[in-house]
């Protein structure tokens, strides 16, 4: 869409979109003058090769009807041969058409001119079987063909014109007098009709002229009228706007109204009062917004000051009860394996280092939270397998104290590019949901296997409830269920992870079972 940037600009669009508009209705007034002409040309055509066609049939029947009469009433009188030059020679007195180029001809079976009705007879008893037009058509076979039909025929063909001496599309009616074995005819020339169609284009041609000049005169007078407005209108509107923007810029340094009386259209003293009531307006809400900002600006500060504070506050209690929670934890998993050493199978024990174990990877979450924005986690190739092993074997106790057992179903040696801390977290996160909402006494199945050379599958399946919301299970602090426990943060660091290392995952869960299914690229050169 055109975007006017002044009244000058305005104008001439005006007139750009006119001499369009104008071309456009042109284009179509010409465009259906043609078609009419096409139309009327196809008509005028039609007509004529029609008439034609049944002027030629009743001509040649007209004909055959005097032969056959006149055979009637003399075949016992008279010879063949004598009725035949009877007819010949009345024929020579027959003259429908006073066209020289529309005569009677008659041709025996085997092409052989026996009569035509010109001045030349040299061609008389000279055979025409082999004679072909310009466009290799053998024209008297074809002629005698079609007089073989009952009602006879038609052939269009190229004939030389007696007058001209040249080849003319010719159309001729033909048919056969079988006692005689005569084939009988007449033929019009249709180059008439190309002096018709002339005089049909030149009638176009007038009519095109006309519409031209007129369309011509009305575009120069549309010119010529947007030419007086821009000159007389635009410039006196545009001196209403050059002093209202005048008052504008002078009501910056002062509070003068705007003078109505230097305005010409009564519209843009309307708007005149309408800039000096805004004016006022806007500088007494100027006033009221500058001691309004200045009061926001200092308690925005402030309450920025105090929640820059809480924040700094909370980030260091985390970090603080990170470190404080290492030192208990390490001291108990050492404690349970001497124990376990003395007192080797204990549910009591178990219990206590599956809880152990439950804090020990919720610490490694929170420790993952307070680095993830400080520390580069650089990329190497992990034995995939190996890790899930370790892993599987770490929460091999948490399982068993909540009645479920693992079955696994894992590819050796299964390599891939990725941060080994990252995957732990990935491997831990998806375990630990695993067992928090799994059924009792029922399976935990773990596949690792390679997809193709580039990607590999790692999937956790559990017998539980269907998840309700699967969209909102990698939001912060979102719990399917709450009375099951944990911070909502462990999916929440997963999807970080596998955005942030462009890993496909997929999740399907129904009333019998929910699967998680992760797909890692071998090699993702992508840097953390």
């Amino acid at each position: 869409m055109l975007k006017a940037k002044s009244l000058y600009h305005l104008i001439v669009y005006s007139i750009f979109f006119i001499v369009i508009l104008i071309s456009f209705f042109t284009f179509i007034i010409i465009s259906n003058a043609h078609d009419e002409l096409q139309e009327k040309v196809h008509t005028l055509k039609v007509d004529y090769t029609n008439n034609q066609k049944d002027l030629l049939k009743n001509y040649v029947n007209y004909i055959l009807k005097f032969i056959d009469y006149y055979y009637e009433e003399n075949k016992y009188k008279k010879s063949d041969d004598e009725i035949k030059k009877d007819i010949l020679k009345a024929l020579e007195k027959i003259s429908i058409s006073p066209d020289p180029n529309e005569y009677i001809f008659i041709y025996d079976a085997n092409a052989t001119l026996i009569y035509n009705a010109t001045i030349d007879k040299t061609n008389i008893g000279k055979n025409f079987s082999d004679f072909e037009d310009f466009n290799g058509k053998k024209v008297l076979l074809e002629l005698i063909e079609a007089s073989k039909n009952v009602d006879g025929g038609f052939v269009n063909y190229f004939w030389s014109k007696p007058e001209i001496h040249k080849e003319k599309n010719k159309l001729s009616f033909v048919k056969s007098y079988d006692k005689w074995n005569w084939i009988i005819g007449k033929g019009v020339y249709l180059d008439e009709i190309d002096r018709l169609i002339k005089q049909k284009e030149e009638e176009y041609n007038k009519k095109i002229s006309n519409y031209t000049l007129q369309i011509t005169s009305l575009t120069i007078l549309l010119i010529l009228y947007s030419i007086f407005i821009y000159k007389n209108a635009t410039i006196l509107i545009v001196k209403d706007v050059q002093e209202i923007g005048k008052y504008f810029k002078e009501s910056e340094e002062n509070s003068n109204p705007i003078n109505q009386n230097r305005i010409i259209f009564g519209e843009f003293k309307v708007i005149a009062n309408y800039a000096n009531d805004a004016m006022t307006n806007m500088k007494l809400k100027t006033t009221m917004l500058e001691e309004l900002n200045k009061n926001l600006e200092f308690k925005v500060n402030e309450k920025t000051k105090e929640l820059s504070n809480l924040v700094e506050s909370q980030k260091q209690f985390i970090k603080n009860s990170v470190h404080e929670i290492n030192t208990p934890l390490a001291i108990i998993r050492t404690n349970i394996d001497l124990l376990k050493m003395k007192v080797p199978e204990n549910n009591y024990i178990t219990n206590i280092e599956s809880g152990s174990k439950i804090i020990q990877y919720i610490y490694d979450d929170l420790s993952y939270l307070i680095k993830k924005d400080r520390v580069i986690y650089e990329k190497e190739y992990l034995n995939f397998s190996d890790i899930l092993k370790g892993r599987l074997e770490f929460f091999d106790e948490i399982v068993k104290s909540n009645s479920l057992y693992f079955i696994k179903n894992i590819e050796d040696d299964v390599y891939i590019k990725f941060n080994s801390t990252e995957l732990q977290r990935v491997i831990d996160n998806n375990l630990s949901n695993a067992v928090k909402y799994s059924f009792s006494t029922s399976a935990i199945f773990i596949k690792l296997f390679y997809i193709d050379d580039e990607n590999i599958e790692f999937s956790v399946t559990t017998n539980s409830k269907s998840i309700d919301d699967v969209d909102r299970i990698f939001e912060d602090f979102y719990r399917e269920n709450s009375s099951r426990g944990g911070f909502g943060l462990g999916l929440k660091i997963v999807k970080e992870i596998c955005d942030k290392n462009f890993v496909t995952i997929s999740i399907l869960s129904d009333k019998k079972e929910t699967k998680f299914t992760y797909r890692f690229k071998i090699n993702e050169n992508t840097t953390s």
